[in-house]
């Protein structure tokens, strides 16, 4: 069998020549194999009705391995020199033959170093994609916390508005006026409770004096 890969007729032909071949070939051998087994057949059933024969199945089975290899033997000289004309004029691509989805490169030739400049490029494109994604997964991921973000402060602002319609339920005005109204009260109330406690340590001082 022929050792050349024969790469470009492999990608015509949609096989390699010597895949064809080695089936052709595993084809005729097979054939051969049931072609002799028929005659030893025959044979058998001819000279099984000649009286005084003396010539028995174990005979007939040594002369079909002897006629089977002597008729291998030339058929792989026969074959090869048919694979030899097959692989040269039948399933040979000329060198000067150039095939349709090959001629872009006919159109479009190119160096080896432009080949490589172009590999360079794509890589550098391919790592310029994986950081546009992972720079769109860490804007989708700031996008998320914003959503949450939101949706806390939109309950915070349902939540003034809430106390804001309370307080004009309840006659108390403006809601910022009267948030401020508390926040001053309870400044003076903070105030009264630091008297009131400084008050109560005078007295508590004044006691144990006493």
């Amino acid at each position: 069998m022929s050792v050349d890969p024969m790469a470009y007729e492999a990608q015509f032909f949609g096989f390699t020549p010597q895949t064809c071949m080695q089936r052709i070939y595993i084809a005729f051998q097979d054939h051969l194999f049931d072609m002799m087994l028929v005659v030893e057949g025959v044979m058998l059933k001819k000279l099984h009705g000649v009286p005084g024969c003396k010539i028995s199945p174990s005979q007939i089975r040594k002369c079909t391995e002897k006629f089977l290899l002597f008729m291998k033997e030339h058929f792989d000289k026969l074959f090869s020199k048919m694979e030899k004309m097959l692989l040269q004029l039948v399933l040979n691509i000329p060198k000067n033959v150039l095939l349709p989805e090959d001629r872009v490169q006919e159109q479009y030739p190119y160096s080896q170093e432009e080949f490589q400049a172009l590999q360079d490029e794509l890589q550098q494109l391919q790592q310029q994609c994986r950081a546009e994604v992972a720079l769109q997964q860490e804007l989708l991921a700031e996008l998320e916390e914003q959503k949450v973000v939101k949706a806390e402060l939109e309950k915070i602002l349902q939540c003034f508005d809430d106390l804001e319609n309370i307080c004009r339920e309840h006659g108390a005005g403006n809601f910022k006026e009267s948030f401020a109204f508390l926040t001053q009260s309870s400044k003076k109330l903070q105030d009264v409770l630091k008297d009131v406690e400084e008050k109560s340590k005078k007295m508590e001082q004044h006691d144990q004096l006493m």
